[in-house]
Parts: structure tokens; sequence; C-alpha cells
């Protein structure tokens, strides 16, 4: 199978499908540091820097991929909607499926998707692709159920005007795998929140963030059981959303070094997409077995559904764990040497976190109040 990607980013939806068999043909992305990773690690493919510029895919194209822009999408966005100058874009997207018309389609974006403005956005997308003749199938699928300790949830809808998606990627589903709570294991949080939440994650990272548009990092620090507060080195980083280490070092020669905290917030996990991948790739196809219920046309979108053009839209009872891999913990996945959270960061969230009215454990706010005094 041939693939197209628009919004390609670094690259993390066609590096997992790669890796799962299909052939990258085409990618397009407009951040030039991004597309400094592009050409490195995808040499030969030709690289596109503005969507609304491309008139018609190249011929045998068989998969369109778009991790469209979620930024107006997502809570911790401007929250403007599916029209907003950034996720707006998603209308270059199906000018170019009307001109295509490519047998498949896979689309990423953040769960907010489904809840921002009573889910018009979601709305918007499987109502033009019923128009365009295609069957859909979207659930919300997390990292860690490919053994990463990686807390990250994101939708991943997939259509076609030629096979059922629902077969493929609505008949997995595992339950997630147990967190290793305990004194003997590291958590994750932010240390940029501190008044209206604390992303915590118990033996793993919360969603590694992009940060901000001028490279400055927003990186989750980590916690240990010795006391050690400290945030995950960029190689790390990268590891955590499966790539190899040091994937996106070619950005340094377009841009500032921090930037690329800002290419790896804003990619795609490999391992979902190789997991689609493969489904793609299997042939098999079986009816899902879960159960169903019919979604009407006001019912709040579910975190898992399907439809097409003519037919029922089915609310489906399935978790984000496709599969559920073995989970290393979190102080062993890290391969390289976290810097330490600096004081003026863990003064700063400790300040916030003392004003707000957040449950905390008791260890971790008198570790957190060592670690400052300490470095003070």
């Amino acid at each position: 199978m041939k693939v197209a990607g628009l919004f390609a980013g670094v690259g993390g939806i066609e590096l997992g499908l790669e890796q799962a068999g299909l052939t990258t043909s085409l990618l397009c992305e407009i951040d030039d540091r991004a597309r400094a990773v592009l050409e490195h690690r995808f040499a030969g493919v030709r690289i596109e820097p503005d969507v609304r510029a491309i008139t018609r895919l190249p011929r045998g194209i068989d998969l369109l991929t778009a991790g469209f822009p979620c930024q107006d999408l997502s809570q911790a966005g401007n929250t403007r909607g599916i029209f907003g100058r950034r996720s707006g874009l998603i209308r270059a997207v199906f000018q170019l499926i009307t001109a295509s018309r490519p047998p498949w389609i896979l689309l990423e974006n953040v769960p907010f998707l489904l809840r921002l403005d009573r889910g018009r956005g979601i709305a918007y997308v499987t109502r033009k692709l019923e128009r365009l003749g295609y069957r859909w199938a979207y659930r919300i699928v997390n990292t860690q159920a490919f053994g990463i300790p990686h807390r990250r949830e994101r939708v991943f809808l997939l259509a076609s005007r030629t096979s059922d998606p629902a077969s493929l990627l609505l008949t997995q589903d595992s339950l997630a795998p147990d967190a290793h709570a305990g004194p003997d294991v590291a958590h994750g949080f932010y240390w940029t929140e501190g008044t209206r939440g604390l992303g915590w994650a118990v033996d793993s990272v919360p969603t590694i963030k992009g940060g901000s548009g001028i490279g400055i990092p927003s990186p989750p620090a980590i916690w240990f059981p010795d006391g050690r507060f400290v945030t995950p080195d960029i190689r790390d980083a990268e590891r955590l959303q499966g790539f190899p280490a040091n994937w996106t070092r070619p950005a340094e020669a377009a841009g500032r070094p921090a930037h690329r905290w800002t290419l790896v917030g804003n990619a795609v996990s490999v391992p979902v997409a190789r997991w689609i991948g493969r489904r793609l790739l299997g042939g098999t196809e079986t009816k899902p077995v879960l159960r169903t219920v019919e979604l009407s046309r006001t019912a709040p979108w579910p975190r898992a559904a399907f439809g097409g053009p003519g037919t029922r839209r089915h609310a489906v009872e399935i978790g984000a764990f496709p599969v559920s891999r073995a989970r290393r913990h979190l102080h062993e996945f890290l391969r390289f040497d976290p810097p330490p959270l600096s004081h003026r960061a863990a003064d700063g969230f400790q300040r916030r976190l003392l004003r707000s009215s957040l449950s905390r454990r008791t260890e971790f706010e008198d570790a957190l109040a060592e670690y400052v005094s300490q470095r003070a």
C-alpha cells in the first residue's frame, strides 16, 4: 500500500506504517524544522510544504493520512473549534479527498475533538466522509497499550470506500495493564500545572506536550522514589513516542535545539500507527463482536463509533487498549541521564500547588518541599 501523509510532522504515522510494511510516496509539512527531519529520515520521498498547494494526490495512493492540526481543538489550546485558523485546514484535506478519492483514509487528533462544541468537529468530519461515499470508524487509543510508559490518548479515524473499517479498528480490545503503584516506582506530572491539575501519571509520564511555538519546551517532570525531581532527556522523549533516540536531531540544522520538544510533543505515537498498518495489511476482516448501540443525532459522541453513507451510526463499547503489552517501569525505560528540575521551576510549581485545593499524596508534597529547600 502506498501512503500520502499530510501534516506529517516528523513522520510518526508514516514511520509506524512503514514498520508495518506500507510505503511512503508523498509527505506534506509546512514547518521547516519538521521538514528537515522528514528529508533526512524519508530520503527520496517527495515532500511538499503546503497542503493548500496540492490539487491532486499522485496516482496509485492507497492510503491518505492526516494528523491535522489540533491547536483549535485541544483543551490546552484556544478551543476555537474545527473551523479555527489551524484546525480548519481539514477542509484542504477534504478537497484532496474529493479530487482523488483514495481507497483508505486515516485521520488523527485529540480526544477533545469529540466533546468541543458538542462534537461539532467529529460531526463535520464524519458527515463529509459519508457524503463522499466512505464508511468510517474511530476509537480512542492509548500509547500505553504498546508497552511504553507514556499515557497518551488520541482519536484515530479510519475510513474506506472499499471495505469495512470497523472490522479492522474495532475488533481488538484488551484490559489496561495494572498500574505499578507503590513506593518503588516513579511518577510523572506537569510542573507547569499546580492550580488546575497535575497531569499525574503512575509509573509513566503524562501526555508529552508540544510546548510553545517559539521553542520554549514544556517537558513533563518525573518524581523518583529517591527524592529526585527531573525532566526526561529529549532522546527519551522521542523513545516515549516510539521513535528511535535522536530521530528529531536533523531539526537542529533549521532551528534551536529546544524546538525538538515541540516536534516530539506534536508527533503521533509510532506504535499506534504500526498497529493500524498491520491491521490494514492483515487482510482479515471480522465483524465487530463488541456491544453496540445506535447513536442518535443528538447524543454525545462516544469514545468509539462507526457509520457510513445510508447507514445508522453506532456507538461501540470498546476501550483504549487494542492490545496490552507488558510495560516496562518508567525508571527502567529511561536510557539517558535526565536533567534535574530547576529550582525556579520546582519552587513555582510548589507555590501554585500550595494555593490550590488539588488532592495530592503527602509523600509527594513532602518530597517536593525537601527538594526545593535543598536547591535553594
